[in-house]
């Protein structure tokens, strides 16, 4: 599993993870259309290939295949650590 923290530091894989969060299983295609028309992100398909790279190494994303076609899927489940290392319950 690749660096959480990393993955989260750059602006561009946190609004794809928006994105996900908001519309769960884009192709590329539809994850550039909607960064560059609802963003004015202007990155390549190359670029935002990189960053999808990034995310699902850090276990962000998952992938599934469906013909020519690969789906990207938030995983939340490396912010769950995050979250119970430092968010701890209140004691009463």
């Amino acid at each position: 599993m690749g660096d959480v923290y990393r993955a989260l530091a750059d602006p561009t894989r946190r609004t794809i993870l928006d994105e996900l969060t908001e519309r769960n299983g884009q192709t590329l295609f539809e994850l550039c259309a909607r960064l560059a028309n609802k963003h004015q992100l202007g990155s390549s398909r190359q670029a935002i290939s990189q960053h999808l790279d990034v995310l699902e190494d850090a276990g962000l994303i998952e992938t599934r295949r469906e013909g020519r076609y690969k789906f990207h899927y938030l995983n939340t489940a490396p912010l769950e650590h995050i979250v119970q290392r430092w968010i701890k319950p209140e004691v009463e």
